[in-house]
């Protein structure tokens, strides 16, 4: 057993779990001395590999392959000593190119205090053009110039469909998907993580589940039971927690009108195939709707749905420790109103 899962097996419970956790990897890589902090790595690598920070400029190119799973085909890395490992993107890492912003996944100050780029998060660097492995479109591989890594200078990123590539530290071997669909407080601004299918570069999602959750509205108001839709799918420290889901008052029928910036603060609920409803859900309200980016939106009776990037918590975490709010319920943004889903509407 690897020593992430044996902190994952202490009985002092998820929130102390997720700190001790993120607290190990900060302190192996700021405390120690480089030959211990190399040797720790090493060891990591071996019996984690999946979980590996990233300390230093790549020596080579890097390979992006596919293999099937529940989510269907994903990409994975696809050589070296982290071949197999899950790949993820981050929505809110359209903030780049949208505005030239900082990347949401990067060296900054976050809660957990280690870098999100290269120890939550690793970013999957390169040196040269990355090849496409089995399965993958090579024209939709690219590359990103970072220079905000902590290790400091400018390394490349490599990037799929426009969107910069990650592994997750929670991943300690291929095959494991914690980090899919993640509704992630961390980041800067806020976002959810996914697998990606390599037909397109889409988020591969899976099937959306709708149910039903109660919580305080704003945090400290009463308690109002709406329609809401279950994220972290494998997350160990917090799997499949709910989080409310929210109309927009100028949506015209089908059609969702909140995209680019607004989509960033209002992510919309995607789906891969029909979504499932769960206890007290009418399955026959549910629908999906095409996004302009061929993203399949799930709708309640003709409404798309949205989720609220403030809602995003996890457990233990100062600063983002939750607890399970209703932030978004009659918000007038740029966009229009945005309002909960009382249960059977």
């Amino acid at each position: 057993m690897t020593l992430l899962r044996r902190f994952g097996t202490l009985a002092a419970g998820r929130a102390t779990v997720a700190t001790l956790t993120l607290g190990l990897v900060a302190v192996t890589l700021v405390s120690s001395s480089p030959a211990s902090a190399q040797s720790a790595q090493s060891a990591q690598s071996e019996s984690s590999p999946c979980a590996t920070p990233v300390t230093s400029a790549p020596t080579g190119p890097a390979t992006v392959s596919a293999v099937s799973t529940p989510y269907g085909r994903v990409l994975v890395v696809g050589s070296g000593d982290e071949a197999g490992c899950s790949l993820y993107v981050l929505t809110s890492d359209r903030l780049h190119a949208l505005q030239s912003a900082p990347f949401a996944c990067s060296d900054n100050t976050n809660p957990t205090g280690a870098p999100c780029d290269t120890v939550l998060w690793p970013a999957l660097l390169t040196k040269g053009a990355p090849i496409a492995g089995r399965g993958v479109n090579p024209t939709l591989l690219g590359t990103v110039t970072r220079t905000d890594v902590p290790f400091g200078g400018r390394v490349k990123q490599v990037t799929y469909a426009g969107l910069p590539l990650y592994r997750f530290f929670l991943d300690e071997l291929p095959g494991e998907r914690e980090g899919a669909n993640l509704f992630d407080p961390v980041t800067s601004p806020k976002g959810i993580w996914y697998l990606v299918e390599p037909g397109r570069g889409l988020p591969a999602r899976g099937q959306a589940q709708l149910q039903l959750e109660t919580a305080p509205v704003g945090g400290t108001g009463p308690d109002m039971t709406v329609l809401a839709v279950s994220m972290n799918d494998s997350f160990s420290l917090f799997p499949r927690e709910s989080f409310p889901v929210y109309t927009l008052s100028t949506d015209r029928g089908h059609t969702g009108a909140c995209r680019g910036q607004c989509a960033l603060n209002w992510p919309p609920v995607l789906t891969t195939g029909r979504p499932e409803a769960g206890p007290n859900v009418d399955r026959h309200a549910l629908g999906t709707t095409v996004r302009p980016d061929g993203t399949h939106q799930v709708t309640y009776n003709g409404q798309p749905l949205y989720l609220d990037s403030g809602d995003a918590y996890i457990p233990g975490i100062p600063g983002i420790s939750g607890p399970a709010s209703i932030n978004g319920a009659g918000v007038t943004s740029p966009w229009g109103v945005f309002n909960t889903l009382p249960p059977l509407a």
